[in-house]
């Protein structure tokens, strides 16, 4: 309870002065709405939020769940072939110095203004940091148990499922963390340029009603969801690496 007092303390602090610079009228209520009407304004439109956050959700999920097969499966070649890893290398560090926000009208004149350019854009996204923590995690592995597998006469499939995939989950789940928090933003923003629903459809709809009270209700709706993927990508890793979490989860239950 002493380590989670402080942020919930911070937190507290940080919407009561807002609260009362609102209450003061120190800025104008229609550059920032005070807690309550945002508060208000998330109670009033929860359906039609959730609505639109299952168009959100389903594209940030797809779009994750195939990142993490294409970022496995090239993370894989490019530990077996240390030529294409050295080829594959800079393109890899090319597409995360892209900007999404100028990928994103590309994607949508490629692909139009369904499903598809949202999901490519979280993939492009979420591809790059579990491709490269898997990568590092392979070229991390022991090299002494990997000889020893081989005295024993084990199969580089064996080497791979019994040695080289295990050590190399801490690393994945380190870029899966990072990769979490970025799905959902990915989303909303792929969803600013049009479609049919999703949160960033609803933001750009209450930003030209001038309904900011509703704007910041998506935003914190939308930080809620990445927060929430955080803390099962947590657990997730806490169960799939016990010999570093399991005992703490329990301890905190």
């Amino acid at each position: 309870m002493r380590n989670n007092a402080a942020p919930f303390a911070a937190l507290a602090v940080l919407v009561l002065l807002w609260q009362f610079l609102c209450a003061v009228k120190i800025v104008p209520p229609y550059m920032l709405p005070s807690p309550a009407k945002v508060c208000a304004a998330f109670i009033n439109d929860f359906p039609l939020l959730m609505t639109h956050l299952r168009f959100t959700l389903f594209e940030a999920a797809l779009g994750l769940a195939l990142a993490i097969i294409a970022a496995f499966a090239l993370a894989l070649f490019m530990d077996i072939n240390a030529c294409v890893k050295r080829a594959l290398n800079p393109l890899l560090l090319l597409t995360q110095t892209l900007p999404v926000i100028a990928i994103a009208p590309l994607l949508v004149l490629w692909l139009g203004y369904g499903c598809a350019p949202k999901v490519s854009l979280v993939f492009i996204t979420c591809f790059f940091p579990v491709t490269v923590s898997l990568v590092s995690g392979f070229a991390h592995t022991d090299g002494e148990a990997a000889c020893l597998l081989r005295s024993m006469g084990a199969s580089r499939a064996q080497i791979y499922r019994f040695l080289k995939i295990p050590q190399a989950l801490p690393s994945f789940f380190a870029g899966l963390r990072i990769s979490a928090s970025y799905a959902v933003s990915g989303a909303v923003i792929a969803e600013w340029l049009g479609g049919d629903g999703g949160l960033g459809v609803y933001m750009i709809r209450v930003r030209k009603s001038y309904a900011f009270d509703k704007m910041f209700a998506s935003i914190f709706l939308t930080v809620i969801v990445s927060l929430v993927l955080l803390k099962m990508t947590a657990f997730l890793e806490c169960y799939a690496l016990p010999w570093r979490g399991r005992r703490e989860v329990k301890r905190k239950r």
